[in-house]
């Protein structure tokens, strides 16, 4: 009985590197599954994992002594969700940045999941991100981490070997990549907006603001089916950012 109490501590803490990813990290947080099959998903795969380093049980402590580990395990899951949402939270910047160049700041998404709103075309961003992520095997990328992760990172071992400055590189290196995604778009606006100022100070009975967020609405609308045709290898490279980065973490 004492063998298998300490199978299912490991399994518990291990599955506290997963949850934070299925909780709040997208794409899975743009998926519509309930919370308990999250938990029961999350707690599945600790116990895989652990039953396959039996080596890993053996070392735990006892009692009090699993508070640190817990902690512990938490923040490591913590920052492998940190990845995929500061990706995602990027696109939603760059998608939020044309709604307001087009005059759609106040035109938001409801997200049932969350519960909280998001903006127009920055959500067309991340659906597509996740898009990317499933189709290249993302799912099974973050697997073979949280499973590695055990033997290059042992449980409670991450407060004692936290370096925050690849995420700090790996910040600005993914909002950057972001806004060159949303680029096309937002150069075609900044176009429009000068052409529309030339306009305006040759006709000024002109309603320039109804005119401009007119023709911006058309020019986004005509523009946004390339962006998504021809910035398929950037999205990737978003995704592929964020289980690196997660991937160097464990």
């Amino acid at each position: 009985m004492g063998g298998l109490t300490h199978l299912l501590i490991a399994a518990f803490l291990i599955s506290l590197r997963i949850a934070p990813t299925f909780a709040f990290a997208p794409p899975f947080t743009l998926l519509r599954a309930p919370a308990s099959v999250r938990l029961i998903l999350s707690l599945s795969l600790g116990y895989w994992i652990a039953a396959s380093h039996p080596n890993i049980v053996q070392t735990l402590p006892e009692g009090a002594g699993l508070l640190a580990p817990f902690a512990s395990e938490l923040a490591l899951g913590v920052a492998f969700s940190l990845g995929l949402q500061l990706a995602f939270a990027a696109l939603l910047t760059a998608g939020r940045a044309i709604d307001f160049q087009v005059g759609f700041g106040l035109a938001v998404l409801a997200d049932p999941t969350l519960r909280t709103q998001m903006p127009l075309v920055g959500t067309l961003f991340a659906y597509a991100a996740g898009a990317a992520f499933f189709a290249t095997n993302g799912p099974a990328d973050l697997i073979s981490i949280w499973a590695s992760s055990v033997e290059r990172m042992p449980i409670g071992a991450f407060l004692d070997r936290t370096d925050l400055s690849a995420i700090l590189h790996y910040v600005s290196a993914i909002f950057a990549m972001s806004m060159g995604v949303a680029g096309l778009v937002l150069a075609t606006l900044f176009l429009i907006d000068l052409s529309i100022a030339f306009v305006s100070r040759t006709l000024p009975q002109m309603n320039v603001l109804v005119l401009g967020f007119q023709v911006k609405t058309i020019a986004m609308l005509a523009t946004l089916p390339f962006v998504f045709a021809f910035s398929g290898a950037a999205l990737l490279r978003i995704v592929r950012s964020a289980i690196e980065l997660s991937a160097g973490l464990g």
